[in-house]
């Protein structure tokens, strides 16, 4: 079923962003991958997949296909979970290649090609090289969260990888900020509350010495 709110991209990374397909934004779990229509709408808001190619894949699948499909992301998802829970707060080294193979037999999958394509009112230069996709089956729905994923072990430094300090959050980000100081998955959702709580402690604790 489609979820009831929109999925969560705070993560500065579209990778973790994936991994925080699954969280607990107020009290109760939501999983935007839970089945196949979750999938696809995860996707279209990620702006992994042109709308069309959505469309398409809803008339083309058959009855359990996508569904099917959401399953293969959840495991996807947990794998890579398991291991950015695992390297997170450090550098990724050439040796921890061998555990990325899962991801680089997916990426081999890949029917991306380069196109040539105008410019658009960019005087600068008549056309541009436009990287494409042929979507030939629903697996190939796969291909672009392994490609984020990728982006993440390729060009984030793993230091900076982060988990949320709320006491009951779940989610992970890429710390950009300056000096590295960042604490949470957003400070509208979780410091916030941390602030709140702490102006509680303050309130109880001047009682308490009254």
């Amino acid at each position: 079923m489609t979820q009831p709110i929109p999925a969560l991209f705070l993560a500065d990374s579209l990778g973790l962003d994936f991994l925080n397909s699954v969280a607990t934004p107020v009290d109760t779990p939501i999983d935007w991958l839970e089945d196949g229509e979750g999938l696809l709408s995860w996707l279209q808001q990620a702006r992994f997949v042109p709308d069309e190619v959505i469309s398409s894949m809803r008339v083309r699948a058959i009855p359990g296909e996508i569904d099917r499909l959401a399953a293969q992301a959840r495991s996807l998802r947990e794998w890579f979970r398991a291991f950015v829970k695992e390297h997170k707060g450090h550098r990724l080294t050439a040796a921890d290649l061998s555990e990325l193979e899962p991801l680089n037999q997916l990426l081999k999958r890949d029917e991306g090609f380069d196109e040539i394509v105008a410019n658009g009112n960019d005087e600068s230069a008549a056309f541009r090289l436009l990287r494409s996709r042929r979507w030939t089956s629903p697996e190939a729905l796969l291909l672009p969260i392994a490609e984020s994923l990728a982006h993440l072990v390729c060009e984030e430094d793993f230091s900076h990888v982060k988990a949320c300090e709320g006491p009951t959050c779940t989610l992970l980000f890429a710390d950009h900020t300056r000096g590295h100081a960042r604490r949470w998955c957003s400070m509208a959702m979780c410091g916030n509350r941390a602030k709140q709580a702490a102006h509680r402690q303050r309130l109880k604790s001047t009682r308490s010495n009254a």
